[in-house]
């Protein structure tokens, strides 16, 4: 019988982090104000916001033999993250970032090279597999390779986990992926992606979120930043509020703390409505702190803001 943990299958990244007064042109040097090395990568991120819910998590990625693998072990150590399925290769290295934030409106542009964990293989997702079969519930992204993340998203499927996939970076998504969702959850912009629609707001969500439903996905989360969050399944139509837990200082790892949170609240037997509230306080108190994985608030925090009710 599964228990409450979450298993995460992703990406670690490092993180390095430019603070700037705006983005250069291609050809021009803009002088930064700050910057900053630390861990980062979707599914890595969101096994930290996890982690720091009390949630059981194990990790599933791979790393290069190299300074920035030794800084993802130290971080999976700090945070109590199991670990011993993220596998390790001395042909890659691990993948590194580049996050421009823009120091006044506290948005980002983002470059991504995955590196070694682009590598994780369908065969090593397999050795995880006693792990995926006691875990609640199962979250994967998209920086991996797709056949990877289908492999992963199948086997626990098979193995009765419940599972979620958060589609970004956004990309177009094989159509045999969509069944083997019971969660979806794209931002405005991977929603739109997906769907080749616009998404500027509720109504629009909503109707993204049909297309994705009638592609065989059986719960869709819609998250729209400051307007919150799209609910959306057979049953159930929600939209839930944004909360404000103060200004706005970067929006790096907004998702990814979403996500976290969103998979605990799912492992303790939260309804969809109830984990997305849970998983928006938890990115609404991350955009008020610097970094990614640093940013990913504690548990005591997220219940303290659901108390205070949304902004």
């Amino acid at each position: 019988m599964a228990d409450g943990r979450v298993t995460i299958m992703g990406s670690f990244v490092a993180d390095l982090a430019f603070r700037t007064p705006r983005l250069p042109g291609w050809g021009e040097t803009v002088m930064g104000s700050s910057f900053r090395l630390g861990p980062g990568g979707k599914g890595s991120n969101q096994a930290v916001a996890a982690a720091r819910l009390n949630g059981e998590v194990v990790f599933i990625s791979k790393l290069g033999r190299d300074t920035f693998g030794e800084l993802a072990r130290r971080t999976y150590a700090e945070e109590g993250i199991e670990a011993r399925f993220v596998f390790e290769t001395t042909e890659q290295e691990t993948g590194a970032a580049t996050i421009i934030v823009d120091e006044a409106k506290g948005e980002n542009a983002i470059v991504v090279v995955p590196g070694a964990c682009f590598h994780l293989t369908s065969e090593e997702v397999d050795r995880a597999g006693q792990l995926i079969k006691g875990a609640a519930v199962f979250l994967t992204q998209l920086e991996l390779p797709i056949a990877v993340v289908e492999h992963g998203l199948k086997l626990a499927r098979k193995l009765g986990v419940t599972t979620i996939l958060n589609p970004a970076p956004a990309q177009a998504l094989p159509d045999s992926i969509y069944p083997l969702c019971d969660y979806l959850t794209p931002n405005e912009t991977e929603a739109a992606g997906l769907t080749r629609r616009t998404v500027a707001n509720a109504a629009d969500a909503e109707r993204a979120a049909d297309a994705l439903l009638a592609r065989g996905a059986r719960n869709v989360v819609v998250t729209l930043g400051a307007q919150g969050a799209l609910v959306k399944s057979s049953h159930t139509t929600e939209r839930v509020p944004a909360f404000d837990a103060g200004p706005v200082v970067e929006t790096t790892g907004a998702g990814d703390a979403f996500n976290g949170t969103f998979a605990v609240g799912l492992s303790e037997g939260m309804d969809i409505v109830a984990a997305t509230r849970f998983g928006c306080a938890a990115a609404a108190i991350s955009v008020t702190r610097l970094g990614t994985a640093p940013s990913m608030p504690q548990r005591r925090e997220v219940e303290a803001l659901l108390k205070l009710g949304t902004g």
